[in-house]
């Protein structure tokens, strides 16, 4: 009986045992398991049978990956803090001004500057980190030339 149908004949404790005992020289496993489990173990395999150089650059990529998600969350997070500093500023000038004017400029205005300024802030830390100018205005949204300002 060809191994393949043998395989799926097991129960789940025997392929674990089958893919530990076979993993060294699986380059890729010759099945797709149903189970996500299978699949996530499918991918530890493949990571852990890159060469050292390989493994060095898939580990800096995903460092790097996990820095711009942080960077991102970061910016996010502050641009929301400026919303609504500017979201307060404006609901302290609305009533000397007239609250429906005042509440309306305020939170444009400060919306606006928190957005940028967390752009700014987005586009310098990209910077200092290496990435290319292209990627970090397709990132932030700035233009080439407000980078270049930075």
């Amino acid at each position: 009986m060809n191994s393949f149908y043998v395989f799926l004949r097991m129960k789940d404790f025997e392929r674990w045992i089958y893919i530990l005992k076979n993993m060294e020289t699986l380059k890729r496993m010759p099945f797709k398991a149903r189970k996500s489990v299978f699949e996530k173990l499918e991918k530890i395999v493949d990571i852990a049978s890159l060469s050292k150089e390989e493994r060095e650059k898939y580990d800096e990529s995903i460092k790097v990956y996990r820095d711009n998600l942080a960077v991102m969350a970061y910016a996010k997070e502050k641009e929301r803090k400026e919303a609504e500093r500017g979201r307060a500023e404006g609901l302290e000038k609305g009533p000397a001004e007239g609250r429906a004017e005042g509440r309306a400029e305020g939170l444009e205005k400060g919306r606006a500057e928190g957005t940028k300024r967390a752009q700014i802030d987005i586009a310098r830390k990209l910077k200092d980190r290496g990435c290319a100018v292209e990627e970090i205005a397709d990132i932030t949204g700035l233009t080439l030339n407000e980078l270049k300002e930075i």
